[in-house]
């Protein structure tokens, strides 16, 4: 049997942060973040995490994120799931009785994912380039502590978006529901009179990092 110390993956940075978005934003949280994904938003604010990285046991990750002495470790990337391994990752941090998320595209499986991690689901928008990629059937299997993200990139998404949390039941999942602006692509402020003006039951969230690392690697 593989112990930790045998199983690999291709790492790109691990450091501490403030959590910028979510439920936690604010947060103290290590970030793991994942080489390599199959898509390419046309928003994506992580190319640097499509290539390169370096192989890592998960022992030794285990172990960095042990000594930094956070509660909130979030798997990010790139797109985690694109490398399998990740699941042996995702239920170690958990024995470790941390509070584990993944941020993960929604284009790929997540009812392989360790019952106790939190997942960061994204629907791709139309404006993302990637929306032919939203693999609808992961809505069944989020819990309630999971959470379902909207990248908004103008109008023409947010009315994408509303047609879609009703066309897909998303308010009845229990789960939060976010609501961002593509940075460079939609005010803030817009979104936010939009979100008042309709009454939408979804949290706003704007991405903490870039307003206080402008979008910094390794920040």
């Amino acid at each position: 049997m593989l112990s930790l110390s045998d199983i690999e993956l291709r790492i790109t940075e691990i450091f501490v942060s403030l959590q910028g978005e979510t439920d936690t934003a604010g947060l103290v949280t290590t970030f793991i973040r994942l080489t390599g994904c199959p898509l390419r938003c046309q928003y994506c604010d992580t190319a640097y995490a499509f290539s390169g990285g370096k192989k890592q046991t998960i022992q030794s990750i285990v172990d960095e994120v042990s000594g930094f002495g956070t509660n909130y470790v979030t798997v990010t990337g790139g797109e985690p799931l694109s490398q399998p391994n990740v699941h042996f990752l995702l239920s170690a941090l958990c024995d470790l009785g941390l509070v584990v998320s993944l941020e993960t595209s929604g284009a790929l499986d997540i009812s392989n994912v360790d019952s106790r991690v939190v997942k960061i689901l994204d629907v791709k928008t139309p404006g993302s380039g990637e929306v032919a990629r939203n693999r609808y059937q992961n809505l069944s299997v989020l819990q309630v502590s999971d959470q379902v993200k909207f990248v908004i990139c103008n109008k023409n998404d947010y009315s994408w978006a509303m047609m879609k949390c009703e066309e897909l039941k998303l308010y009845d999942l229990g789960c939060e529901l976010l609501f961002s602006p593509s940075s460079d692509e939609l005010e803030s402020r817009k979104l936010a009179d939009w979100i008042v003006e309709d009454r939408l039951p979804v949290r706003m969230q704007i991405q903490l990092h870039k307003l206080l690392w402008n979008d910094e690697a390794g920040r």
